[in-house]
């Protein structure tokens, strides 16, 4: 009997201890909380553009040591190069300061460009687009997902390519958002690929140069 009593004494003595350290949930109190472990709200730090004496010359801020090497390389464009982080339509799909769709790709489209985006094309949008791009991948065909854009409807034909690279970057509807998988070179240059993809369904005769549209039967 004691020997309950005295573990229910000390249960209570941990209960009142730790309801005085930590109070009741929502209360308001004057005397500032108890912290359980300062050092997480209190660490030392550097802010930048201070003065700090542990750097020779007297400052926070210090620039990268000589020999480093950049985590990331620019996107080469059309107009220069741009980095991942910078605010550009290479990296939004939209008009600088805008919530507007660039109309056409930002890099310089060329065969390398296109042939890389039928590789990525056909790794990521293949299964569900289909290599045609018709929609009819083996993810409709499994009824995984029975209802899949074609990419050859008017719609998409007639939308802005910055338009498409937000739709691959943060996904649609059922489809899921590429952007973490997918570079974002590699984006452009499936739009790229896609481009060509609806020119050779959509295209005509008249579209081809005249050795190549007089091979044509």
């Amino acid at each position: 009997m004691r020997i309950i009593i005295s573990i229910l004494l000390v249960g209570a003595a941990i209960g009142a201890a730790v309801f005085g350290m930590l109070g009741l949930q929502g209360g308001l109190m004057r005397k500032p909380p108890f912290e359980l472990f300062p050092d997480m709200d209190r660490q030392a730090k550097l802010r930048p553009q201070e003065p700090n004496h542990f750097f020779a010359n007297g400052v926070s801020s210090q620039l990268p040591p000589e020999g480093t090497v950049a985590r990331s390389q620019p996107i080469p464009t059309a107009d220069g190069a741009v980095y991942r982080f910078e605010d550009s339509s290479v990296n939004t799909g939209c008009v600088v300061g805008t919530t507007n769709f660039v109309e056409t790709n930002p890099l310089a489209v060329n065969a390398e460009l296109i042939q890389r985006g039928r590789e990525r094309y056909e790794i990521y949008c293949s299964p569900c687009h289909g290599r045609l791009g018709d929609g009819n991948g083996i993810t409709k065909k499994i009824g995984v997902m029975p209802a899949v854009a074609n990419l050859h409807d008017k719609r998409i034909v007639e939308m802005a390519d910055g338009e498409i690279f937000n739709t691959i970057t943060h996904g649609k509807g059922l489809m899921g958002a590429a952007g973490p998988l997918v570079p974002t070179e590699d984006r452009w240059a499936i739009i790229a690929y896609v481009r060509a993809l609806q020119l050779s369904w959509l295209g005509d005769k008249t579209d081809l140069p005249a050795d190549q549209a007089a091979a044509l039967k």
